[in-house]
Formats: C-alpha cells, sequence, structure tokens
C-alpha cells in the first residue's frame, strides 16, 4: 500500500475525521510539540517498552528505545512510546509467573485501545517474552519483537561464570564450606557484568530463541549480546521493519501457525532449552487458536537432537553461541527438523532466511552427526504421581538418577522446606527423593521457581550435589539437577502430589518416561478421601482473580478467559 493513503491506516480512525473527536486527537498530539508533519499519513508504530530501574535485565532499554524510534523515523512512522508492566525476574515476588498474565492483557488492551498501526515489543527477562507476545497475538495488530539480548560472559580469577547456573554452584560450595565470604564476596560483584538478560540458556535466551523460531524476530536477533553495536543496530532495523509491517498489514495471525509452534518446540529442544518453555509454548498456542498439548512435545523430544552446548545443558555461553553462528546456524544446521516453510515478520520464509548462516565453531553448534544428545533437552513423564504429566531436563541431571526409586521426604511448603531441610530428623541420604508440594499455579501462589530444591548441608559437606526432586513448582532455566517439575494436577487441587507422605517409594524412570508413587490403589483412595483443600492465599483483587481462573501447568497456565475464542472488535470512537 501507499504510505500516503491514511485510509489504510488503523490510526486514521483517531486522526483523519474532520470531527470534535478528530480534533480533540490532533490537537492534543501538537500540545506535544508534534505537528502534522510529524504524524499525518504515517503508520503509528507503538513501542512497548518493559523498561524499570527494577529490571535489570532492560537496564540499557532508554537507549534502545531511541534507536527504535530512530528506524520508524527513517521509514516515515511515527514512534510512540507506551511504557507497559515491567516482569524483573530477580526483583519481583513471590514470582512474575504471577504477573505474566497481567502484562499479557496489558499488552492487548493497549494496543487495541489506542490509534497504532503496528507494535515493537522491547522485553527480555523471562516472562515479558511470552506476555507480550501473548498479549500481540490476541491484538493480532502487526508486531514485531526485540529481544533485551544476553548480557556479556563474565570471569571470576580463572573461571568462567554464567549467572544463574554458577550462582547455584558456588553457593552451594559455600554451604558445604568450601567458599569463603571473601570469594563470595568477589563472585557477587562480577558475575552479572553487563545489562542484558542471564548469558546462560536459561528462560531468557530461550524464549527468544523461541520468538525468533516462531518468525516474529528479525533473523538473528535472540542471540545478539546486549550491549554491543549490532545490538543498537537491530534496534533500528527492527523500528524500520515495523512501519513496513503496518503498511503490509502483516499480523501474527498471518505469520503463526501449528508448523510454527512446531518449530518452537523443535528450537527449544535444540538449544536445551528452559523448561519454563513448554508452559510459555503452550499459552501462546492457545492464544493463537492452536490446542497444544504435552503430547507434541514428547513426540518431538524424541526426535530433536541437542545441538546447543550452552550451560546449564553443556559447556558455553550465550555470548559464545552468538559468534559461533548464533539460532541462524543452529536452525540451518537442524535441517529437516525446521519448517522452512513457515512465515516470518521479515516477510520472508525462516527457511530463507538461514540458508546462507554458517556454523563457525561446532563444539558449540553441534552437527547433527555429533549432538550434546541424540534427544531432545526436555522430557515429557507420566504415571500415577503425575496423570496430567510433568518434565524433566535430562542433559541438565546427574545419570545415575535417572532411573531412580527413594523414598520420599516430603515438604508441604516452601517454608516447611526451609526450616526442615537440615533437621537430622528429616532423616535424608543420598537415595531419598525430596518432594516439594503447594508450590503450583494455585499453591504457589502463581507456580514460583522453587523446584530447583536445596541439598541439605549434610550431603553437600559428603560431596553429593544432587537428589532426585520433585515438585509441583517451576525452576529456573538457569538451574540444573534431577529436577521433575509442573507436576499436574498440583497438590493443592488436590492432585496425586497431596497424597504423598514420608517413607513412601517413588520410582522416576527416564526409560519409560514415567514417574510412579509406589503405593497401593486402595490406599492412595483412602488418602484422598481424608484430604481437604487448603485455603487460598487471595481473597481479593488481582491475586484473586488469578486463582479463579488460572489453568494448570499442562494447560499453559493462562487464564481460562482468554484463550483464544470469539473476535473482540476494535472500540468505537464517538
Amino acid at each position: 500500500m501507499n504510505p500516503s493513503d491514511e485510509s489504510e491506516l488503523r490510526s486514521s480512525r483517531w486522526f483523519s475525521p474532520d470531527s470534535l473527536r478528530g480534533f480533540g486527537h490532533r490537537s492534543r498530539l501538537k500540545g506535544m510539540g508534534y505537528d502534522d508533519q510529524d504524524f499525518r499519513d504515517r503508520p503509528v508504530v507503538a513501542i512497548l517498552n518493559t523498561w524499570s530501574d527494577l529490571n535489570t535485565c532492560h537496564s540499557h532499554f532508554p537507549e534502545r528505545v531511541q534507536q527504535v524510534k530512530r528506524g520508524i523515523w527513517q521509514m516515515g512512522g511515527f514512534p510512540v512510546e507506551i511504557p507497559v508492566m515491567s516482569l524483573g525476574e530477580m526483583m519481583m515476588k513471590p514470582t512474575t509467573m504471577l504477573y505474566r498474565n497481567l502484562l499479557a492483557m496489558e499488552t492487548e488492551e493497549v494496543l487495541r485501545c489506542h490509534p497504532i498501526d503496528a507494535a515493537v515489543l522491547m522485553g527480555g527477562c523471562d516472562k515479558t517474552v511470552p506476555a507480550l507476545l501473548m498479549g500481540a497475538i490476541s491484538a493480532d495488530l502487526p508486531a514485531i519483537f526485540l529481544p533485551a539480548g544476553p548480557m556479556l560472559k563474565a570471569r571470576w580469577k580463572d573461571q568462567t561464570l554464567g549467572s544463574g547456573s554458577d550462582a547455584w554452584k558456588y553457593w552451594d560450595e559455600r554451604r558445604a564450606g568450601n567458599l569463603c565470604d571473601e570469594a563470595w564476596g568477589e563472585i557477587e560483584n562480577c558475575i552479572a557484568r553487563s545489562a542484558g538478560t542471564c548469558m546462560t540458556m536459561g528462560t531468557a535466551s530461550t524464549m527468544a530463541s523461541i520468538a525468533e523460531s516462531m518468525g516474529m524476530t528479525l533473523p538473528g536477533a535472540s542471540s545478539v549480546p546486549a550491549v554491543i553495536a549490532e545490538h543498537a543496530r537491530l534496534a533500528v532495523a527492527t523500528g524500520r521493519r515495523a512501519v513496513e509491517l503496518a503498511q503490509e498489514k502483516l499480523r501474527p495471525s498471518a505469520i503463526l501457525s501449528p508448523a510454527s509452534f512446531d518449530n518452537a518446540i523443535v528450537t527449544s529442544m535444540a538449544i536445551g532449552g528452559s523448561t519454563n518453555a513448554i508452559v510459555h509454548i503452550i499459552a501462546m498456542a492457545r492464544r493463537a487458536g492452536f490446542p497444544l498439548t504435552l503430547e507434541r512435545f514428547d513426540e518431538l523430544s524424541r526426535t530433536t537432537p541437542v545441538l546447543a552446548n550452552v550451560r546449564p545443558a553443556g559447556k558455553y555461553l550465550m555470548e559464545d553461541f552468538f559468534d559461533a553462528g548464533g539460532l541462524p546456524a543452529l536452525l540451518q544446521q537442524l535441517g529437516d527438523h525446521i519448517d522452512g516453510a513457515c512465515a516470518t515478520v521479515n516477510g520472508k520464509s525462516i527457511g530463507e532466511n538461514v540458508a546462507a548462516a554458517e556454523v563457525i565453531d561446532v563444539d558449540i553448534i553441534c552437527t547433527l552427526e555429533n549432538p550434546i544428545s541424540p534427544t531432545g533437552g526436555t522430557f515429557v513423564l507420566r504415571g500415577n504421581l503425575a496423570p496430567s504429566g510433568c518434565i524433566i531436563k535430562p542433559t541438565a541431571a546427574s545419570p545415575r538418577l535417572l532411573n531412580h526409586t527413594g523414598p520420599a521426604v516430603v515438604f508441604d511448603d516452601y517454608a516447611q522446606l526451609k526450616a526442615k531441610l537440615n533437621d537430622p530428623e528429616a532423616g535424608i541420604t543420598a537415595d531419598s527423593v525430596l518432594v516439594l508440594r503447594n508450590a503450583g499455579p494455585q499453591g504457589g501462589p502463581g507456580f514460583p521457581e522453587w523446584g530447583m530444591l536445596p541439598i541439605p548441608d549434610h550431603l553437600l559437606k559428603q560431596g553429593i550435589r544432587d537428589l532426585v526432586r520433585i515438585s509441583d513448582a517451576r525452576m529456573s532455566g538457569t538451574s540444573y539437577g534431577t529436577c521433575v517439575l509442573h507436576v499436574a494436577p498440583e497438590a493443592s487441587v488436590g492432585g496425586p502430589l497431596a497424597l504423598v507422605r514420608n517413607g513412601d517409594l517413588i520410582e522416576l524412570s527416564i526409560d519409560q518416561r514415567s514417574l510412579n508413587l509406589l503405593v497401593d490403589e486402595n490406599e492412595l483412595a483412602k488418602r484422598q478421601a481424608e484430604w481437604t483443600p487448603p485455603a487460598p492465599r487471595y481473597q481479593r483483587g488481582y491475586g484473586a482473580m488469578f486463582l479463579k481462573h488460572v489453568t494448570q501447568a499442562d494447560a499453559g497456565c493462562d487464564f481460562d478467559f482468554l484463550h483464544h475464542g470469539a473476535e473482540t472488535p476494535d472500540p468505537d470512537i464517538y
């Protein structure tokens, strides 16, 4: 379309009419110092910015916003920055997952209620990525995602540090008595080296990679470190492309398909990505109208090799991954595992976008013939302890524990875990199976990242660094260990996890992809009859709405009323 044909622009409904309302809209822009040349006959591009002073991952966004605006101006668009809720993973309690759906709702409504023709979605910290995409998918206005990018890799003495993963590792060493306070302070001072998201393949980098594999970013965007010059140029290019999206009216519904979400799953498996990705991919797919289930993850994990040798499943960090060719090189290496015909926001297919990509270092981005693992980074398990499914990341687990039977040591909540973990009367041994319940979407509340249960001090001092740990919680994408997560249904709604008692034998079998409580069915029925649900944590406000409407882990933890359905109309303007 011709950019000057304002009748083709959604924003023209606000700015074109010779009416009292049109007068009001134009006059208020002029009151901010803009004139007709700035906004008349131009695509209005919203920049949804999730920056805040308490979101460490996004501390470079004030500068990036200006670069996005530069790209929009260059292409004849009119940029408008709109701040939306900032989900800072490190600072928000009890968990940013409690607020993912709130940001998704805000994104959808901000896009719908304003004179916007296209949007640049600026995010990176774990839950900002799916939240922004979920909202944009539901609003279905042209949108492009700009990832925050990973921070630079860090060093302590002769050790390369990865945020998150090495924090867990050195904390265990400190608790074991192997690390002094001075050394711990030195690590604290250097482990977060720059602006940007965790430089491991945690949830942030996983979700950025998924956004790219779904076609919602420019090629290569997910791997570019946050503070290098290329990231600034990426911001400008994203702004330029957003104007073209408005002119082409290329909406998410024209880009996303079941094959797009298959590509997202395959990518997550191949990068050894965060277990959190499963919940977010399901939520995004259902916003797009595709009833994705855990079964599809299980099918694709069986045939997808892990190629990214990046922590916590591998050796390197995101800066190394970028230098080795980044996600385009990995997607090109995957070959027929990726559906190359899927559309992307730059107007080309994903196959066209990665055709010329090159792997620079095969130790970082491995070949299909020599993968990190022949099967995907995340497995789906089922059994009488998780009838609706649960997940494990075997590439980050201890091989000796992947097929294990042991006695349960049960904690009813995280407070009890902290209070009793090191109690000698708990009787925790190297064979024990630690169980944390009431930590799911309802029980947490909000599905917090408590799934990497700590190892008791006395076992750490014996050199033991892993146990089988089972919960209805999530865990950080930077975490590792033999952690079974997302057990569904969760304990707080009466799932079988609520029935486990100390000493019960639990059988984990990765070979069978199963998780079972070895207790007689009649005994379990008796326990079920005696079980009473806990009182809801929230009685009012957003928390009460969350508890009333959030779905279980296997359904994406979205609000039931936000799933794809009848179209919400654009607002009337009177």
